[in-house]
């Protein structure tokens, strides 16, 4: 008798069938959590990236928090060495399944949607890494101890952005469905994440301006197709019946006890006492001068829409804790919260409104506003009960729609992508767009040029004699 010895599954000899190929890439869809870690108390990788964007400050005890908001962080940062380790990991996972998985004898269509998945996520992978630290090893196949790219040189970020656009045009090809509501990647998934790519490489540093048509041509596809309705609830956007539904495109998964998620304990003042978290980390506040930047009336301003300023006690609910400042409710998941104290929510990576005010940024470089254009923005506004944009010209457009990202997709990983795409910050201070390098927020010192990348990880420099280091680090 020969023993089935599981341990001896190799890199190639494990994708043997249909089900070894599902369950590799249904292991991927764990790396759509790229940015939901942290290397310590009170840190997540997601909460980084919006105190490098200015407009929020940290209430607890992060020591890796506190270096960000005062620019004194080096590459060493556990922060930076996080998202490279597990955005290289997950590419190559991702580079497995495209790899083995052409090899295997399934169905067909299940197979070219299987690796339309992985596509996907690597095109995710690398789309979060190109942006964050510039030129970075492009790797397209497995790498093992042999490899000739075990140790690789940093490829151009024009190569990279091409990979990119690349395995999302064949993600778009692999008859994935038009729509998924239980968290797979879907069409509307892969022509929102192209729409946002096109956007970003018609920006700095790349500058392709007529990437503006393509960012506009596919948000189109989109919106016309109409099947991400624009929740009538800001609540839909953070509570758990409407995880995966309406405008959410898609959303990292988590799930109570399988997967924890420490997104709402986050956003909960320090220690205020209004929930059954272990811990209320206040790791993510929004600044004052941001908060004050709604115009008069915005409905996603005022109390429990997306802001809080106040909540019962969770030991006596009969009195209010009033936090003295502005907290995210647009985080805050109430079921588990007051219920079982293990948080689930999902995060949220793409969601329709974004992809509206891709089409209307875009378009509008082209050509100016259009009618179409002025539909998406107001659309987004009337349901923040604000009234209607009319007759701007193209530089007024451009401001307005900045404003409408600012204050639809707040604190939701879009402003520090903004700020590297236009080389322009949020003057909270006087209502208007400024130059971001040597610009002084209300948190922290003049905003240094080198912040524009994330420092290469020591690390990675240390080990790879190849790699070159990001100005200023």
């Amino acid at each position: 008798m020969v023993e089935d010895n599981r341990s001896t599954l190799t890199q190639t000899n494990y994708f043997t069938n249909a089900t070894q190929a599902q369950s590799a890439v249904d292991g991927l869809y764990t790396r759509l959590r790229l940015l939901n870690d942290g290397p310590g108390y009170g840190e997540s990788s997601w909460v980084a990236l919006e105190l490098m964007a200015e407009h929020a400050t940290t209430l607890g005890q992060s020591f890796n928090n506190n270096q960000i908001i005062n620019q004194s962080i080096d590459p060493a940062n556990p922060y930076f060495s996080s998202v490279w380790n597990n955005a290289y990991n997950g590419i190559g996972a991702a580079n497995l399944v495209l790899a083995r998985v052409p090899d295997v004898s399934m169905d067909d269509a299940t197979k070219k949607a299987l690796l339309g998945q992985a596509y996907f996520i690597r095109a995710f992978l690398y789309y979060h890494l190109v942006r964050l630290y510039g030129d970075v090893p492009l790797l397209t196949t497995p790498i093992d101890g042999s490899s000739p790219d075990l140790y690789p040189s940093r490829a151009p970020q024009a190569d990279v952005y091409n990979l990119i656009i690349a395995d999302l045009q064949a993600a778009e090809q692999s008859g994935l469905p038009a729509v998924d509501r239980t968290g797979r990647i879907s069409q509307g998934a892969v022509k929102a994440l192209l729409a946002s790519v096109y956007l970003t490489t018609a920006g700095y540093p790349l500058q392709i301006k007529a990437n503006y048509q393509k960012a506009a041509d596919k948000a189109a596809e989109l919106i016309d197709a109409n099947q991400y309705p624009l929740f009538t609830n800001y609540a839909s956007l953070h509570n758990t019946t409407d995880k995966n539904q309406g405008e959410l495109i898609l959303q990292a998964q988590f799930l109570a006890n399988v997967s924890n998620s420490a997104i709402s304990a986050l956003v909960i003042p320090y220690f205020v006492g209004i929930s059954k978290y272990n811990d209320e980390f206040g790791a993510l506040i929004p600044t004052p001068g941001f908060y004050a930047t709604h115009e008069s009336g915005d409905l996603r301003a005022q109390e429990q829409q997306f802001y809080f300023s106040k909540y019962p006690s969770i030991r006596d609910p009969s009195k209010i804790v009033n936090f003295g400042s502005q907290a995210l409710y647009k985080y805050f998941q109430v079921e588990t919260a007051l219920g079982s104290g293990v948080g689930d929510e999902n995060w949220t990576l793409l969601r329709m409104p974004e992809v509206m005010l891709i089409y209307a940024e875009a378009i509008n470089e082209v050509s100016g506003p259009n009618t179409k254009a002025y539909t998406q923005i107001n659309a987004i506004r009337s349901r923040a009960k604000l009234p209607a944009l009319s007759g701007l010209s193209q530089a007024d457009f451009r401001t307005a729609v900045w404003k409408e990202r600012y204050h639809e997709l707040a604190y939701e990983n879009k402003a520090y992508f903004d700020i590297q795409r236009t080389r322009q910050t949020y003057d909270v201070a006087n209502n208007r767009f400024v130059n971001v390098v040597g610009f002084k927020a209300e948190v922290g010192p003049a905003f240094q040029e080198k912040y524009l990348l994330w420092g290469i990880p020591s690390a990675e420099i240390n080990n790879n004699k190849k790699l070159t280091q990001n100005p200023g680090w």
